[in-house]
């Protein structure tokens, strides 16, 4: 199973100076992210996808050595596109923006993998979201209520031509370490009670 990190967006919901995934939270949070698939012993190896929008990350990630590949940073979907026509694996897919992650919920999520299913994406329910003082703009109805996306997904990138028009299946895993994404400030202030 290949580990790929999403680190190529515009950050524009946060309105900073910087970038995003260069927010420290004992370290920062992108690093962070790809400590906890290398640490997890569940990949052959770990790409973190990168594009114009995002210089300083991937200074960072090439001053560590961390294998790159880069996007155009149009959007979501074209930049993961374009690397999962070329892989022949099974994939995670994670947002490089989940400064709780840890090795420990990438062995709990890997575990949940089928090769049967091309797409599964991960979920947290709203309640326990807004529990933790959280909300998030993207949603989906699955069994029985409302939940939301926690930018993680286990791609079987074998059987993907396109990821437009996928069928997608739906895990749902109440876990503050992968609910928790930096997606504004209040989300980053909100960080430091944790």
């Amino acid at each position: 199973m290949i580990g790929l990190v999403m680190a190529g967006g515009k950050g524009t919901r946060m309105n900073l100076d910087d970038e995003k995934l260069l927010l420290k939270h004992k370290k920062p949070v992108i690093l962070q992210v790809i400590d906890s698939l290398n640490n997890s012993n569940c990949f052959s190896k770990v790409i973190v996808l990168t594009s114009p929008n995002s210089p300083k990350t991937k200074k960072l990630l090439q001053e560590n050595d961390i294998e790159i590949f880069d996007t155009v940073g149009k959007n979501y979907v074209e930049d993961l596109n374009s690397i999962l026509k070329i892989i022949n694996d099974d994939v995670l897919v994670t947002s490089g923006d989940l400064p709780l992650l840890d090795k420990e919920i990438i062995q709990t999520i890997v575990n949940y993998y089928l090769p049967q299913n091309t797409w599964t994406s991960i979920l947290v329910t709203e309640n326990f979201l807004n529990s933790i003082g959280l909300k998030s703009e993207y949603d989906v109805n699955f069994a029985n209520q409302k939940c939301h996306y926690t930018g993680i997904s286990l791609v079987n990138s074998k059987k993907i031509s396109s990821i437009e028009n996928l069928n997608e299946n739906y895990i749902i895993i109440d876990d503050k370490k992968i609910a928790f994404n930096l997606n504004t400030k209040e989300d980053y202030d909100l960080l430091s009670t944790t």
